[in-house]
């Protein structure tokens, strides 16, 4: 096809095609069924040297040497076309893109097929002697370049990518900020393992040129940066990444004087992001859908159902005898494996099909959730527990941030909120503290954090008096050059982020009122539910109090509060218990003040703005208010976008895990740009997917993102208790933080959204999320092994079961009579009755007498008591 006007085009196949004339590389990828989007990134001057683009191959060798690195993009040069005949819309030999003498030759071709776009390379190895090749990688740019681009503009125009490192059946999916259709699918041909997922890193040479294996945009808030589609990397893993545990097992391989190695890349469209694992069995790919998901605790044996066109021949697991798996009976069409958690850790279990092909799902193995909770419960009062009453900024006694590679508590930081007990950084120790307490209360443990909040929040985080009353103040650290001596000479006090002492008083950052307002919302719930747990305060000024610090946000942060707060959720908790309470008039004072900021994010197009150009932390908030004021549309709206940036993969990393990728600077150890996995942002945007999928059971993909974003939250729990921030997700990392930085924003997710789930599936039939699922005599029951076990969702009736005190041992549904039985734990010495939330059309609790604040009282014995609902 000739070129017309620099570029090479093609309208037929599924997308609109615009290739550079000179170099051959993508320059548009346009689905035809949405013709005003381009999967592509934009380049304002051209695709230039440093500029990556579809196309490009960089490839790592040695010829009896050294290591060396090549790659097309480094120098753009006219490449040598080659005849383009049939379906080839253009074929090039890449010779004039790489540097005299190298070994290989390389030819490049571009395929339009009837459902798909085909990218292929053909590397031969044309010296006389064998060529090893460690490194063997495709670019793959997509437009996620916020930069310069409005909240707006970028949902409409922007696109995150995700990976499934799956060897053989791996895939890379790509979807549009605003969570519409179409989804771009990234599928390998035969020989083109999707073994790694390597970061394009930055940077120019020192002349200002291009820089090698680099790409000239700089990362930065506004762009995460671009990554490749690694076949091998094998002399990167033992290089650059020595020491790093990677996804997939690190490959290479050597051609031989005169051979030649085909590897090609398909990319094709599912028509929205529901339909992606649809799509993918279309294509003939084989599917595995994990269930509950992939984290698995070993007390929860999990499913993994297999759809391929080869039967399965043998499986491995990786380290041997971390996960049993045994065969189960097929489901549906599917093939079933029983999977049970038997080792700590990360494990990778290999299919391979009949075809010779291999496939790899990742899991991580961990305690039992409530386990988990214990454990972290007594890491924070004990290991990050901080009593020193010689502290001059009134920290002491408090839940202090932890840096586990040192083995202690962060006392100095330059950014001094992460020593400073507010912002999410230095606020996450003890807000976790206090969360685990929600549905794990330990007597000892919440004695200490009301110490804390008397002594320090009380009296130094929060003002008491004053124009700034209840105000959170930004940080209780800082750096004061008066008292130098006094500081860390190892740290560099100079940045912008070790605020002065005025600064760190400021009480106008709305976000620290949030996770005020929590601690002070849990105190109440455990001062008004459980008996002689609180002692500091009576329920009511814990109430009070959570009211008046919500209130205070919009009065004394008015910058920052027109934007969705993280764990926002809880404002609509303290307002529901202030009506439950018959506080009327503080009800209405906060219910006002929400509504005002709820207005105005019904007049935007996108209301997720935040202090960065574009952040995964309001929406839930935002859903969660327009949920409550009836703005159905808004809320749908939010729930699809969150499906843009929140993937559904077989993997314990990528699965559920919100995107985020800048919050390494401001509450991690090692602070870089980078994608995070299991920061909170993935427990917080369960909460919108988990009741949207409480109102509409039929939309399971819901259901299986926000399972993996809770569970994810507790991977980042080590064995000893130590939660951390996020997990590096580079491969030269690929480790979870050392500070504990923000966590407790994820942990308040969990225990705010953690459930089981009883589930009749339309493939694989009756199936649990958080619980163990039994069928006897026609019911089912469900065991919870979730770490609260309290709140139980069937799903066929639509049946939402909640305790604010008690726990579920047991729930039995009968699907013919709809009739429901509950099997509550034994009382214990702070919890004699339960208290039972039903919320189900048409339920009711057998000889109940009318609930009492919203929830029917049951009386708690020394053995386990029965329940039973009817359906009228």
């Amino acid at each position: 096809m000739p070129p017309t006007s620099g570029t090479i085009r093609s309208d037929s196949g599924p997308f609109a095609v615009t290739l550079d004339t000179a170099s051959q590389v993508l320059s548009s990828l346009s689905p035809r069924t949405a013709p005003d989007f381009d999967f592509a990134p934009k380049r304002r001057n051209g695709i230039t040297a440093g500029d990556y683009a579809l196309g490009d191959i960089d490839i790592r060798f040695r010829a009896g040497g050294a290591w060396l690195d090549v790659s097309t993009a480094f120098h753009r040069a006219t490449v040598k076309a080659l005849p383009a005949t049939g379906d080839v819309l253009a074929a090039a030999d890449l010779t004039p893109t790489l540097p005299a003498g190298c070994p290989l030759h390389v030819e490049r071709r571009w395929i339009v097929a009837a459902d798909t776009l085909i990218l292929r390379f053909i590397v031969t190895n044309r010296s006389t002697a064998a060529v090893d090749i460690g490194g063997l990688g495709f670019a793959m740019p997509f437009d996620n370049v916020l930069t310069g681009r409005t909240l707006e503009q970028a949902h409409a125009l922007a696109s995150f990518a995700d990976p499934y490192v799956g060897r053989d059946a791996g895939y890379l999916q790509v979807t549009r900020l605003n969570g519409q259709g179409p989804a771009l699918l990234v599928l390998p041909e035969p020989g083109t393992p999707f073994e790694t997922w390597m970061p394009i890193a930055d940077g120019k040479a020192a002349d200002g040129g291009a820089a090698l294996l680099k790409d000239r945009t700089k990362r930065e808030l506004t762009f995460e940066g671009f990554y490749r589609w690694m076949v091998a990397s094998k002399g990167f893993a033992d290089r650059e990444w020595r020491g790093a545990e990677q996804w997939n097992e690190p490959t290479g391989f050597t051609l031989a004087p005169g051979e030649t190695r085909s590897f090609g890349l398909r990319l094709a469209l599912a028509p929205d992001i529901r339909s992606i694992e649809r799509r993918l069995a279309a294509a003939g790919r084989p599917v595995v859908v994990g269930i509950p998901g992939y984290v698995l605790p070993t007390d929860l044996p999990a499913d993994l159902f297999v759809k391929a066109g080869q039967p399965v021949s043998r499986i491995n697991v990786s380290p041997p005898g971390a996960i049993t798996v045994d065969a189960a009976p097929p489901a549906g069409g599917w093939m079933r494996y029983r999977l049970t958690g038997r080792t700590w850790g990360r494990a990778r279990v290999t299919l391979h099909h009949g075809d010779g092909s291999r496939q790899t799902v990742h899991y991580t193995v961990i305690k039992p959730a409530r386990e988990v909770a214990g454990d972290l419960g007594r890491f924070l009062f004990t290991r990050q527990w901080y009593e020193d009453p010689a502290d001059r900024f009134g920290r002491s006694p408090a839940i202090m941030s932890y840096d586990r590679e040192r083995d202690a508590i962060i006392t100095q930081e330059k950014r001094v909120w992460i020593a400073g007990l507010s912002d999410e950084g230095g606020a996450g120790a003890w807000l976790a503290a206090i969360m685990k307490q929600l549905d794990n209360p330990v007597a000892a443990e919440i004695a200490k954090f009301e110490r804390f909040h008397v002594e320090v929040i009380e009296r130094h985080l929060q003002v008491g008096d004053g124009p700034e009353r209840e105000g959170v103040r930004k940080s209780l650290f800082w750096y004061d050059p008066a008292h130098a001596a006094e500081y860390d000479p190892a740290i560099d006090w100079t940045t912008w982020a070790s605020w002065k002492p005025e600064r760190a008083r400021s009480v106008v950052r709305s976000f620290n009122y949030v996770h005020v307002a929590a601690a002070q919302w849990v105190l109440y719930r455990l001062a008004r539910n459980r008996v002689g747990l609180v002692t500091a305060h009576d329920w009511r000024w814990y109430l009070d109090r959570a009211a008046r610090t919500a209130i205070a946000m919009s009065r004394l942060a008015p910058e920052y509060v027109k934007f969705g707060q993280m764990e926002g959720d809880v404002f609509v908790a303290i307002l529901a218990d202030l009506r439950h309470a018959g506080l009327t008039a503080p009800a209405d004072a906060l219910e006002a003040d929400m509504r005002k900021r709820a207005d105005l994010w019904s007049t935007e197009t996108f209301p997720f703005g935040s202090e960065m150009p574009w952040d995964s932390t309001g929406q839930e908030e935002v859903y969660a208010w327009m949920r409550h004021f009836g703005d159905h549309t808004k809320a749908d709206l939010t729930r699809e976008v969150i499906l843009g940036y929140d993937p559904l993969i077989p993997h314990w990393g990528y699965n559920g895990s919100a995107r985020r990728y800048w919050d390494f600077l401001f509450a991690g150890k090692t602070a870089r740009i980078e994608r995070q996995l299991h920061h909170y942002g993935s427990s917080l945007n369960a909460l919108p997917l988990f009741d949207s999928y409480r109102r509409d059971p039929a939309d399971i993909h819901l259901l299986r993102v926000a399972y993996g974003g809770l569970m994810g939250s507790l991977t980042n729990v080590d064995r000893d208790g130590f939660g951390a921030c996020a997990f590096h997700s580079n491969p030269d990392m690929m480790r979870f933080d050392a500070y504990s930085g923000d966590y407790g924003m994820s942990f308040f997710g969990h225990a705010i959204a953690t459930a089981s789930y009883l589930v009749q599936h339309p493939e694989f039939g009756w199936i649990g999320f958080g619980g163990t699922v039994t069928e006897t005599g026609g019911r089912v029951t469900i065991a919870p092994k979730d770490s609260a076990r309290t709140r139980i969702f069937i799903a066929p009736v639509k049946l939402w079961l909640v305790l604010e005190a008690g726990r579920f041992a047991a729930a039995t549904f009968d699907p013919g009579s709809g009739a429901v039985t509950l099997t509550l734990e034994a009382r214990d010495a702070y919890t004699p009755v339960a208290r039972l939330v039903i919320e189900g059309e048409g339920y009711h609790l057998t000889g109940a007498r009318a609930p009492e604040r919203g929830a029917h009282v049951v009386a708690l014995g020394d053995d386990e008591t029965l329940i039973r609902l009817a359906r009228a």
